[in-house]
């Protein structure tokens, strides 16, 4: 290719970051104790915000608050409980536990558990076979709303005639066998009670299924039935955890091999602890604002952390490895490798930090929720990584490492 010509060079000379970039020489050379008062300061912020953050997430709370779909779900919530799916399973650990006579009593736990669950103000009415039991006895009884119970050991053999399964000759099951395989697995083992309720969130739900589990422990004697939760809103709950504890344990690998790779470059631990610093305190301040101004930590929130990491860790490894590389040039001397070092990559780190904020700012302007904030949360962290990049991680190399350093 052409050598390039001035014009494709201009931008070297820019003014205004030719004037940024000497008053971070004055603050890096000149202000070392005010640098360190700020990034205190913006510590102490963050670690507060911090203590106010809260993980909890909603499954549809990433739609705009004008969606069809978010209106018609609080729609729900508000007259009909909600709508997200909850199952509990009820297995009796045997064949055939739900057949026969001998299997009223268990339907007797369903109908209390069942009515505990309706008394939440969070969950609708349990539909179950105890119900299709229930309306069978008050249609045996000619629709009289004072016998809709379950059926007792009197009424219980007129009951179980009135519900024989008889074979219909144009769908091929009988009703009560059609809701007998849609709540009852074929071994008659296993039956289900479906609950709608409401989004109440990843933070509440926990509490809400502890609270079932302890009365499901007091109808159901664990050593006779296994009671499980299952259904849409669980798996949810689960994702959720999953994806926060996952990246939480990837940032935690993320430090660990990026320190072993600064270690392997840089053979000092000194400067190990130069390139850490400024890259927590931009991830410190990040969760700090998310505390301050109550964004919780969910799946589409927690995922900046790593990206921005990512990022910002580059601008820190290009700094270091001018450093590096300008050290033999002036024999070792700090504050002048530090000097060159900061003129010489300080302009490509800004048009690059610039650029890259750019991309991601621009996600601001989109409807969904985890969007939105991947935008705005990942730019501020990179704003935080630049500055503390060019003003800090310089005044770091000039405190803790000697005057002169070995080349």
């Amino acid at each position: 290719m052409p050598p390039p010509k001035a014009r494709h060079l201009n931008y070297l000379e820019n003014r205004w970051l030719a004037s940024i970039l000497t008053k971070i020489e004055k603050w890096v050379f000149n202000h070392k104790k005010f640098v360190y008062a700020i990034s205190l300061a913006v510590v102490i912020f963050s670690v507060s915000g911090m203590l106010r953050l809260k993980a909890q997430g909603f499954i549809v709370d990433d739609l705009p608050k004008d969606d069809v779909i978010y209106q018609d779900l609080k729609f729900f919530e508000k007259n009909f409980e909600g709508i997200m799916p909850l199952e509990i399973l009820v297995d009796t650990r045997k064949k055939n536990g739900f057949a026969g006579a001998r299997a009223l009593p268990i339907f007797e736990k369903i109908d209390s558990f069942s009515r505990e669950i309706s008394a939440s103000p969070e969950m609708a009415r349990p539909l179950s076979l105890v119900e299709g039991l229930k309306f069978a006895k008050q249609g045996f009884y000619d629709g009289d709303s004072n016998n809709y119970a379950v059926p007792n050991s009197f009424d219980g053999s007129f009951v179980a005639d009135y519900l024989r399964v008889r074979k219909d000759s144009s769908a091929g099951k009988g009703s009560f066998q059609k809701l007998m395989s849609a709540f009852m697995d074929s071994n008659r083992q296993v039956t289900r009670i479906s609950v709608n309720m409401a989004d109440i969130g990843s933070k509440r739900l926990p509490l809400l299924l502890d609270s079932l589990q302890q009365r499901a422990n007091y109808y159901f004697d664990s050593s006779k039935y296994h009671v499980q939760f299952t259904g849409t809103s669980v798996t949810f709950l689960e994702g959720s955890r999953y994806i926060i504890n996952g990246l939480r344990d990837s940032i935690i690998w993320a430090f660990a091999l990026i320190s072993l790779c600064m270690l392997y470059l840089f053979r000092s631990f000194r400067i190990l602890l130069c390139s850490l610093i400024p890259n927590l305190i931009p991830l410190a301040l990040t969760a700090g604002v998310m505390g301050w101004a109550g964004i919780p930590l969910k799946p589409s929130t927690v995922l900046v952390f790593s990206v921005a990491l990512g990022i910002a860790i580059d601008v820190t490894i290009r700094f270091l490895i001018s450093y590096k590389q300008d050290l033999p040039r002036y024999n070792g001397n700090i504050e002048e490798t530090v000097m060159h070092t900061l003129r010489g990559t300080g302009i490509s780190i800004i048009y690059t930090s610039l650029v890259l904020i750019a991309g991601f700012i621009i996600f601001m302007f989109s409807g969904f929720g985890g969007t939105k904030a991947l935008g705005y949360l990942t730019s501020l962290t990179l704003l935080a990584a630049t500055l503390t990049n060019l003003i800090l991680l310089p005044v770091l190399l000039l405190t803790i490492t000697p005057k002169k350093e070995n080349p």
